[in-house]
């Protein structure tokens, strides 16, 4: 798997990328977790590429960086997206790590962003909860 492979696949995303666009950089046993998803099987994984573009406008990762030690790649991205219904972007960022198996496919592909800062606070009742706990409990 090259940095290249890597970074066209997700920055060029569209609605409607078919399963083989998937299984070109994907194992067909990928595990994939992210705050909301823990599914098995690329199926599953292009699934949760589906629901983003149908749930979300104009949805899009930037890689803003990439390492790569042996069969392991870490990739930190941002993304930008507009939440249905609404015209302010939106975005955060977040880092993948993605396991590639011999043949050169992803086999296990993990997200890691703060789906509390980034999904729940936005949210009027649970947000300000949470901004309220994360007032209290910081450092002044």
């Amino acid at each position: 798997m090259t940095e290249d492979k890597i970074t066209h696949f997700f920055e060029n995303l569209y609605p409607g990328i078919s399963m083989d666009g998937f299984s070109s950089i994907y194992d067909e046993k990928v595990s994939f977790k992210d705050p909301f998803n823990t599914v098995e099987g690329i199926a599953s994984v292009y699934e949760i590429f589906v629901h983003m573009f149908q749930n979300l406008d104009h949805p899009r990762f930037v890689i803003t960086e990439y390492m790569e030690k042996e069969n392991i790649i870490y990739v930190k991205w941002d993304f930008h997206f507009t939440f249905k219904g609404q015209k302010n972007e939106s975005g955060f960022e977040g880092v993948s790590r993605l396991v590639v198996n011999e043949q050169g496919k992803v086999i296990s592909h993990t997200d890691y962003w703060d789906a509390a800062e980034h999904m729940y606070e936005k949210m009027p009742l649970i947000g300000s909860l949470l901004r309220f706990i994360k007032r209290k409990i910081a450092v002044s």
